[in-house]
């Protein structure tokens, strides 16, 4: 399983997980097999000075993702991701780290527009102005 997170820095798994999946300045992406993490690659958000929708899920998608790890993320975002079969998990924080043991352990639920809250799965739009 290969999973993406929205990066603050690149890191690697001391990396914080940035508040919005698009407009991160880094992905970090963490191969997992079983229980063990195999393989951690940071890497620049081509699309961070570039905000074009739609753009992001695709490059996820590009690196083979299933899983896409984020603070936040708009409602648009999630139904883009589930067109591309990669299960969105949003209002995380703390470090790669800290999550990757909950992400191998199943404790978090992906968002999907069926369990979409704005008020808990949209938080970059205080911070973003929007």
């Amino acid at each position: 399983m290969k999973v993406a997170f929205s990066s603050n820095e690149n890191n690697g798994l001391d990396s914080t997980i940035a508040h919005h999946f698009g407009r991160c300045p880094f992905y970090v992406f963490v191969e997992i097999d079983g229980k063990e993490v195999k393989n951690v690659q940071g890497e620049e958000n081509p699309y961070y000075r570039d905000h074009t929708p739609g753009a992001v899920p695709k490059y996820i998608a590009e690196k083979n993702a299933q899983i896409m790890v984020s603070g936040g993320m708009g409602a648009r975002a999630v139904t883009l991701f589930e067109k591309l079969h990669i299960s969105p998990v949003v209002g995380v924080s703390g470090t790669v780290r800290d999550v990757i043991p909950g992400i191998i352990n199943g404790e978090y639920d992906a968002v999907t527009n069926k369990n979409y809250d704005p008020s808990k799965h949209d938080k970059h739009k205080d911070e973003m102005g929007h």
